[in-house]
């Protein structure tokens, strides 16, 4: 069940095409170019106008993304199938960019139409808002800026998916080797840490300058739509109505005050547990008790089979919801070679299904991978039903409570795979220690984002200087002394940087809202669990601070929220 690649284009749709003829070749665009054209040509002088076009136009780019979401995830499930690659190029190439063009052109018909601003703003609110925006950003020489972006970011992959060592007889991909991190042998810790870092420098070159490329390409959208820089472009693009650059300065500061000196205690004590004088960049994961590395699960279908039943046993609705997924294959969650790295939920936009892919391995890790993008997964399912594809979108910051948050509320049903107490204390403990350590890496690379775009035409010399500098503001006590080369680079596995630019203080501002539910749910679990499904079921069809509020968490990530969080943090590690 889990092993086996299953084809999203395999899949059945439910919902039926009023629109789009039902043998549409999507990956053309001569065939999608006339209904295009059709929309563009409707008359949208009255309300019922305008909410029909919206309607075919959902069911139109809901059948186009699905196409270039089913191609990504073909060439990311076999980065070796060279057809996968050139399916998903030239989609990228082809066809994306005139979609774009089109949607432009419709964009502005709508938003100059009588009856725009006559629409409901208690519905079409957060519409209006997200497509008079994408006209004022709007510029044609983007478009194919975007598309080196694309073909880039898929170099980017292709590169990491490739990269393997040689490790106790056998090679290995570099998610396999991240097991090894959490051995108690301290020497084998160390041997697998360097072959990792020895093997990402062979290809930092390569990797430096496909991010310069991109730095240049982004400048210069940036630079065509009006911007001074490129972050505050982003900003617009990234549709961030409800905060800014200065918010996320707050969020840095909050940190830095609260986050980063119980980042370094733990630390502290780590080493103490480990008989340490100073902690090494091998000794993060492992045991600090020098136990075994925690193995809840010994094969795909296992950690399938076992996160069904902590579902079920969380909430009959998303028990099924899972189950439903497993079944129709779904899920692609074995590592294997030529699979790309990390892990995502892709949307089937037309028949309203989650992917889920990953590279589970056996780890500790995997399990809380699963519970994560399964949250994601639910919150698609569960806003399926809302007509309009714009509103099935949910905005990251709040898409990420769904998995960070789910990832806390299934917690109390770790025995599922670790049916001792010292176990479920374990993995709960280095669960929590993760989120400590994840709310000052996104502070890092948040922070280094902003200084790589408010500093054009940096060195590369320069540019290591000041991810060094950043690193060690928000960091912990680990020392990399003989290791500069290797530091400096670092920020190379954060495919973020490279794919989606200022894409990551989401999972800050989340991780506080996933924590703020949490609290709630050991209150009163059923009714934090009636927010989540309730806010979850909203979409992208209310702003930001709206879905927080459904949920009955506060829209906040300031320093004071963040004292809070560490609190909350620090306190529930004292009880593991």
């Amino acid at each position: 069940m889990a092993e086996k690649f299953v084809d999203p284009a395999e899949l059945p749709c439910e919902y039926a095409r009023r629109f789009l003829p039902k043998d549409l070749p999507i990956g053309e665009w001569e065939a999608l170019a006339p209904l295009f054209e059709d929309l563009e040509k409707r008359s949208l002088l009255s309300r019922r106008d305008v909410e029909q076009a919206l309607l075919d136009l959902s069911e139109l780019l809901s059948a186009v993304e699905e196409e270039g979401a089913i191609r990504y995830i073909r060439m990311t499930c076999d980065t070796t199938n060279p057809g996968y690659e050139k399916a998903y190029l030239a989609f990228v190439e082809n066809v994306a960019p005139k979609v774009e063009e089109a949607l432009h052109r419709l964009r502005l018909r709508f938003t100059q139409s009588p009856a725009w601003k006559d629409l409901p703003s208690e519905r079409y609110l957060v519409l209006q808002r997200k497509w008079e925006n994408a006209v004022r950003l709007f510029r044609e020489e983007n478009i194919p800026l975007k598309v080196e972006e694309e073909k880039l970011g898929q170099r980017y992959q292709k590169l990491f998916g490739a990269m393997t060592v040689e490790f106790e007889g056998r090679t290995h991909t570099l998610q396999q080797m991240a097991k090894y991190l959490e051995e108690p042998d301290r020497r084998l810790r160390e041997r697998a840490w360097e072959l990792i870092a020895e093997r990402r420098l062979q290809d930092k070159d390569e990797i430096e300058g496909i991010f310069e490329e991109l730095l240049v390409l982004r400048e210069k959208r940036a630079k065509n739509a009006g911007f001074a820089n490129f972050r505050d472009y982003a900003f617009h693009e990234r549709e961030r109505f409800d905060y800014g650059p200065r918010e996320c300065e707050e969020f840095h500061k909050g940190v830095e005050e609260a986050v980063v000196p119980l980042l370094r205690l733990l630390h502290k004590e780590r080493a103490k547990r480990l008989g340490l004088k100073k902690l090494r960049p091998w000794d993060l994961l492992v045991d600090p008790e020098g136990r075994p590395p925690l193995r809840p699960f010994a094969n795909p279908e296992d950690l399938v089979q076992g996160a069904g039943e902590i579902f079920r046993r969380l909430d009959h609705r998303l028990g099924e919801l899972f189950g439903r997924m497993a079944a129709l294959g779904l899920l692609d969650v074995a590592n294997r070679p030529g699979k790309a790295p990390g892990g995502y939920q892709s949307t089937l936009t037309e028949r309203r299904l989650p992917f889920i892919f990953m590279n589970a391995v056996g780890r500790d890790q995997d399990l809380w991978t699963l519970l994560h993008e399964s949250g994601h997964a639910f919150h698609t399912l569960l806003c399926r039903d809302e007509p309009l594809h714009m509103y099935r979108d949910p905005p990251t910051e709040f898409a990420e409570v769904a998995s960070m948050g789910m990832e806390l509320l299934a917690s109390p049903f770790l025995d599922v795979f670790y049916p001792s107490d010292e176990e479920r204390k374990r993995s709960l403990e280095e669960h929590l220690y993760g989120i400590v350590r994840l709310l000052a890496w996104v502070a890092t690379i948040d922070a280094f984002q902003h200084w790589l775009y408010t500093h054009p035409g940096h060195s590369r010399a320069e540019r290591h200087r000041a991810w060094v500098e950043i690193f060690r503001r928000f960091g912990g006590l680990e020392d990399w002394t003989g290791y500069e080369e290797v530091l400096e680079h670092e920020w190379h596995r954060q495919l973020h940087l490279f794919l989606a630019p200022f894409y990551y203080i989401e999972y800050g501002i989340a991780q506080l809202g996933a924590l703020a539910l949490w609290q709630r749910s050991l209150e009163d679990r059923a009714q934090a669990l009636e927010g989540y499904i309730c806010a979850l079921s909203l979409g992208g069809s209310r702003p930001l601070p709206e879905l927080f509020s459904a949920a009955g968490l506060p829209f906040e990530f300031g320093p004071k929220s963040l004292s809070r969080a560490a609190q909350t943090l620090y306190q529930a590690l004292m009880q593991t």
